[in-house]
C-alpha cells in the first residue's frame, strides 16, 4: 500500500496548496496584485493556450534549448570519455575545466552577445555551454568508476581504442551520462529563460519579461507555469529513458 500512499500524498500536496491559495486571493489575505488567484491564472492560461500565444513561446524555447543542448551534449560525452581514456588529454582539459565550471554561464551572456549579436546564436551558444560542463564531468567520472578490469581484457583481445570507447567506456558510463543529460537539461531550460529576458522578442523568457514589464501578473504567472510543466516533463523523460537504457541500476530496478 506504500506507492498508493506516497502518490495520494504527492497529489492531494499540490491541491492542498492551490486551494488555501484560491480561498486567501477571495478573502484578501492574498494581494491578488502579486499573486492572482489560480483561478485567474488557469482562465489566462486557456485564452493563452486557444490563441496559439503560448504555443509560440513554448516552441521557440524548446528549438532553442534543442539546437543548443545537442550542441553541448554531443561534445561533452565524446571529451568525456576521451579523458576518461586518455591521462595525457585529462591532464590538460581537466585544470581548464575546473578553472572555468564556477563561473556563472548567465554571466557570460554579454560577452556572448558582443561577439554573436542578439540572433540565435548567441542563445545557442549560451546554452551549449551550460551543457557542456555537467555532461563532461559526469561522463569522465563515469569512466572513471568503471572496473579497470574491464579495459584490460579488451586490450588482451587486441581491442582497439575505437572499440574501447565504443563498447567498454560507453556503455560503462552510461547511467552517469544519463545523469549529467538529465541535470544539463533542467540547466539549460534555467538558462534559456534567463538568455531570453534579453534581446529576444519571443520565447518563455521574454513573455515572463515582457509580462513582468507590462504588469501583467497571471501572464507571468502562466510563463512560470510553463517553464515548471517543461522541467517536470524532461524530467520524466530521463526517468523514463534511465529505465530502459541502464535497467540493471538500482534506481532503474526500484521504479519498475
Amino acid at each position: 500500500m506504500r506507492v498508493p500512499r506516497d502518490l495520494l500524498l504527492s497529489v492531494l500536496s499540490p491541491v492542498l496548496l492551490l486551494t488555501l491559495w484560491e480561498a486567501g486571493a477571495h478573502a484578501g489575505w492574498v494581494d491578488v496584485r502579486f499573486f492572482p488567484a489560480p483561478s485567474a491564472i488557469v482562465r489566462e492560461l486557456i485564452e493563452m493556450l486557444a490563441s496559439g500565444e503560448l504555443w509560440g513561446h513554448v516552441g521557440v524555447s524548446l528549438t532553442r534549448i534543442a539546437i543548443g543542448y545537442c550542441l553541448g551534449a554531443v561534445p561533452g560525452i565524446v571529451i568525456g570519455i576521451a579523458m576518461g581514456l586518455s591521462a595525457g588529454l585529462r591532464a590538460v582539459v581537466q585544470p581548464i575545466v575546473h578553472a572555468t565550471f564556477p563561473i556563472p554561464k548567465v554571466a557570460i551572456l554579454p560577452l556572448l552577445i558582443l561577439m554573436l549579436g542578439l540572433g540565435e546564436a548567441s542563445k545557442y551558444a549560451i546554452i551549449a555551454i551550460s551543457v557542456v560542463y555537467l555532461v563532461l564531468i559526469n561522463t569522465h567520472e563515469g569512466v572513471r568508476q568503471i572496473n579497470p578490469i574491464h579495459f584490460d581484457v579488451a586490450r588482451n583481445f587486441g581491442a582497439s581504442r575505437w572499440l574501447l570507447f565504443r563498447d567498454v567506456a560507453l556503455p560503462g558510463a552510461l547511467p552517469q551520462i544519463l545523469a549529467g543529460l538529465k541535470t544539463s537539461l533542467g540547466v539549460a531550460l534555467l538558462v534559456i529563460v534567463a538568455a531570453e529576458f534579453v534581446g529576444a522578442k519571443s520565447g518563455i523568457g521574454y513573455l515572463i519579461w515582457n509580462s513582468w514589464q507590462i504588469f501583467a501578473v497571471e501572464k507571468m504567472y502562466v510563463g512560470l507555469l510553463a517553464t515548471a510543466v517543461l522541467g517536470f516533463v524532461s524530467a520524466g523523460m530521463f526517468e523514463l529513458a534511465e529505465r530502459l537504457l541502464v535497467p540493471w541500476r538500482p534506481a532503474a530496478r526500484a521504479s519498475t
